[in-house]
C-alpha cells in the first residue's frame, strides 16, 4: 500500500499540468499520482502518459470519457491504493517543503493503533486582479501538531471554512462515507468536504502553507458571471448536501461538528439564494422559493436553522429583498475577497 494517493483531475490541461505534477513528485515512491484525463481534446492524455512512462512506480493514468471534475475525483477514490487521499487540481500546486513535512506526519501515523482520519494544512490563494496573496490558516481554531477530536475545535469564521484545498482524508473514510460526486457538475468540492466529516474521528492540523492556487480568472467556476450561469449546478450540490447527512443525528461528542456543518450548509443556502437573486429572472426567483420549500419539506429543523442564519438574509422576499440581499453580498465580497 502507498502512503498517499494524489488525484489530479485533468481536462485540457496540457499547457500547465507539468507544474502541478512536478510539485507532487518529490513525495517519492511512497506516493502515487493518479492523473485522470477527463476526455481532453488537447495533449493532456499524451502528457499524462509520458509521466507514467517516466515514473512507472509513482504515476498512473486513467483515461475516461468526459465526466467533469467530480467524476475525476470519483475515479481517484475508486482506484486509490494510498492510505491517505488528496485532490490537487491540475492548475494548482503544492509547496514542496510543506509537502515533505506532511509526508513525515503521515508516515508517523501509518501504523498507529488508532488511525488518523483527517490531516489539515493551510492554503494560499493569489488574486489575479490585484496581485495580492492571502493565506488561509486555522490558527486559534484547531490545535496544532497533535491529534485531536471534534470536541476540541473552535469556531470557524466565514472566510476560514474547511475546503478541498486544506484536507487530506484517510482513503477508507472517504469510501465509508458512501460519497459519489455528481458528473458534469461544478462546486462538488463542497460535498467532498461535507459528507465524509461525520466519519472523521481523529484530526491533525499542520500550520503550513501547503496548497496554492489562483483566484479571479475569468474562466474560473467561482467567477461571478460563471456562478450565475451555472446556478443550477450550485443548486444540485446544495440539494445533495441537504440529503447527505442528518446532522441532528450526530452523537454528543460531535456537537461542535454539528454546529460547523449547520453553518456550512447555511452558507450553501445563502450562496444559492444570492446567485438566483443576482439572476433576477422570474424563473430564478421561483427556483429560489422551491429550494427553500424543498428544504422545509425535507427537514424542518434544518430549515429553521437556516432561517435563523445569514442564509435567510439572502432570501428576503420581493424586489427590495433581492436588492438588500445583493447589497449584503457585495459587502461580504470586499471583506473576504470571495472572487
Amino acid at each position: 500500500m502507498k502512503l498517499i494517493t494524489f488525484t489530479v483531475p485533468c481536462y485540457n490541461s496540457a499547457a500547465y499540468m507539468d507544474r502541478c505534477i512536478e510539485t507532487l513528485l518529490p513525495a517519492g515512491e511512497e506516493a502515487e499520482i493518479i492523473l485522470v484525463d477527463d476526455g481532453s481534446t488537447d495533449d493532456t492524455g499524451k502528457v499524462a502518459d509520458a509521466y507514467a512512462e517516466k515514473y512507472p512506480n509513482i504515476v498512473r493514468v486513467i483515461h475516461q470519457e468526459n465526466g467533469g471534475h467530480g467524476e475525476g475525483v470519483n475515479q481517484g477514490i475508486r482506484n486509490a491504493t494510498g492510505m491517505f487521499f488528496k485532490v490537487v487540481d491540475s492548475d494548482d500546486w503544492l509547496d514542496t517543503e510543506a509537502l515533505a513535512k506532511v509526508m513525515e506526519v503521515l508516515r508517523c501515523y501509518a501504523d498507529a493503533e488508532t488511525p488518523l482520519d483527517l490531516l489539515m494544512a493551510n492554503y494560499v490563494y493569489e488574486h489575479v486582479a490585484d496581485n495580492t496573496r492571502n493565506v488561509v490558516d486555522y490558527t486559534g481554531i484547531l490545535p496544532e501538531n497533535r491529534v485531536f477530536h471534534w470536541d476540541e475545535i473552535g469556531k470557524f469564521p466565514p472566510d476560514k471554512n474547511i475546503l478541498m484545498h486544506s484536507v487530506i482524508y484517510r482513503t477508507a473514510v472517504l469510501r465509508a462515507s458512501g460519497m459519489e460526486l455528481p458528473k458534469h457538475t461544478f462546486y462538488v468540492d463542497n460535498l467532498f468536504v461535507y459528507q465524509p466529516l461525520p466519519q472523521v474521528k481523529t484530526i491533525y492540523y499542520l500550520n503550513l502553507d501547503l496548497y496554492r492556487y489562483f483566484i479571479g480568472r475569468d474562466d474560473q467556476s467561482v467567477n461571478e458571471k460563471n456562478m450565475i450561469k451555472r446556478v443550477d449546478q450550485q443548486l444540485r450540490v446544495t440539494r445533495l448536501m441537504m440529503e447527505a447527512v442528518d446532522v441532528f443525528a450526530l452523537p454528543p461528542e460531535q456537537d461542535k461538528l454539528r454546529a460547523y456543518m449547520l453553518n456550512y450548509f447555511s452558507m450553501m443556502m445563502a450562496i444559492s439564494s444570492i446567485f438566483l437573486a443576482l439572476d433576477g429572472s422570474e424563473e430564478a426567483l421561483a427556483k429560489r422559493k422551491k429550494l427553500w420549500d424543498d428544504l422545509k419539506a425535507h427537514d424542518e429543523r434544518l430549515y429553521r436553522r437556516c432561517r435563523h442564519s445569514v442564509a435567510q438574509a439572502c432570501n428576503l422576499p420581493g424586489w427590495l429583498g433581492c436588492k438588500l440581499s445583493i447589497g449584503g453580498y457585495r459587502i461580504a465580497q470586499k471583506l473576504f475577497k470571495f472572487n
